[in-house]
C-alpha cells in the first residue's frame, strides 16, 4: 500500500535530471548516430545538414517519448529490479501520469516537426516504430512470450531508415540492410543482459528465455543469433554498400565478440554475459561509425 502510495504523490520535486532520465539518453543517442549513417549513406556527397538536425531533434524526441512511455508502462516491473528500481517513477519522484504527459508532449513536436519540416514518410515510419515499442513491445509482448525481444525488436531497428527517408523521401534497399542489421544484433545483446540478470527478470514474472528455458539454451541462441548477425553484418560489403575498410573493421569487431562468446561456455567466467552485454553497445557503435568513415572515404575518391 505504502508503495502504491509513493507511486501516486511523488516524495521530492522532480528536476530536469529526473525527466532527462526518463528518456533514456545513452540509449537514444546511440539510436541518433544511426540515424546521422542512414541520412550520410543516403547520398553520395554531404546531406542537408539543416534538414538532417532538424529530422534529429525530431526523431530523438520521438525516442525519448517511447522510453518514458516505457518508464511510465514498466514503473511496477523497474521497482521489483535492482537495475531499475532507482528510476526516478519507481523511486517516488514523478508520478507515472506526469511522465506520460511528458511523454505526449515529446512525441507530439517530435512528429510535428518530422511532418511539417522533413517528410510525412519520416513521420509515419517514426510513429510506426514508437507505437511497436511503447505500445506492441512494452504492453504486450514483453509480457507475453519469451521471443519478446525477436518480435518487438523491429522497433528499435528503424533509426537508420528514418535518417535514410529524412534525406531522401524514400525507402531504399541499403536502408533496410542497416535496419536488418540491428534486427539481427537485438536478441543476442539483450539475451546476454537476460543471463545476467536472470533472478530479477523471474522475480518480476518477465518472461525472458533464461527465465523460461534455461541458461544453456539461451547460451544456445545468443551463439546461433551472433552468426546470423556475423553473415549480416558482412553484406554492406558484399553488395557494395561499403568497401573494404569496413570489412576490416567488421572482421576484427567480430573477432573480438567470437572471444567474448566462447567465455559464455566458461562456467568460472561468471561475468561472461555483463561483459557481452556491455561489448555489445561498443559493437554497434563501432559499426555504425565504420560504415559512416568508409562512406566518407569512398565519397573522397
Amino acid at each position: 500500500m505504502e508503495e502504491s502510495i509513493q507511486l501516486i504523490n511523488p516524495s521530492s520535486k522532480a528536476n530536469w535530471k529526473d525527466y532527462l532520465a526518463l528518456c533514456k539518453p545513452k540509449v537514444v543517442l546511440l539510436m541518433l548516430l544511426t540515424v546521422i549513417v542512414g541520412a550520410f549513406v543516403s547520398t553520395p556527397g554531404w546531406p542537408d545538414l539543416i534538414k538532417l538536425n532538424i529530422a534529429l531533434l525530431g526523431i530523438g524526441a520521438c525516442a525519448a517519448s517511447g522510453a518514458a512511455i516505457n518508464h511510465m508502462i514498466d514503473h511496477r516491473l523497474d521497482a521489483k529490479m535492482a537495475r531499475t528500481k532507482n528510476r526516478p517513477i519507481p523511486k517516488g519522484v514523478v508520478t507515472p501520469m506526469q511522465g506520460l504527459f511528458f511523454a505526449l508532449v515529446l512525441a507530439s513536436l517530435g512528429l510535428s516537426l518530422l511532418w511539417y519540416q522533413v517528410n510525412p514518410t519520416t513521420a509515419w515510419l517514426t510513429l510506426f516504430s514508437l507505437i511497436g515499442y511503447a505500445v506492441i513491445y512494452t504492453m504486450f509482448l514483453k509480457r507475453a512470450t519469451p521471443q519478446n525481444i525477436t518480435i518487438g525488436g523491429l522497433a528499435g531497428a528503424m533509426p537508420p531508415l528514418l535518417g535514410w527517408t529524412a534525406m531522401t523521401g524514400h525507402v531504399d534497399p541499403n536502408a533496410l540492410l542497416l535496419v536488418l542489421i540491428i534486427f539481427a544484433w537485438t536478441p543476442p545483446h539483450f539475451w546476454a543482459l537476460a543471463l545476467h540478470r536472470k533472478e530479477e527478470y523471474a522475480e518480476a514474472d518477465i518472461p525472458m528465455l533464461p527465465v523460461t528455458h534455461g541458461e544453456q539454451f539461451t547460451r544456445l541462441h545468443i551463439v546461433l543469433y551472433s552468426i546470423l548477425l556475423f553473415i549480416t553484418t558482412l553484406l554492406p560489403f558484399v553488395f557494395g554498400m561499403s568497401g573494404l575498410l569496413y570489412l576490416v573493421g567488421i572482421l576484427l569487431l567480430n573477432l573480438r565478440k567470437v572471444w567474448l562468446l566462447k567465455q559464455l561456455f566458461d562456467n568460472t567466467q561468471v561475468n561472461a554475459p555483463f561483459r557481452l552485454f556491455k561489448y555489445s553497445i561498443q559493437y554497434l557503435m563501432w559499426l555504425f561509425i565504420l560504415i559512416l568513415i568508409d562512406h566518407a572515404v569512398i565519397s573522397s575518391l
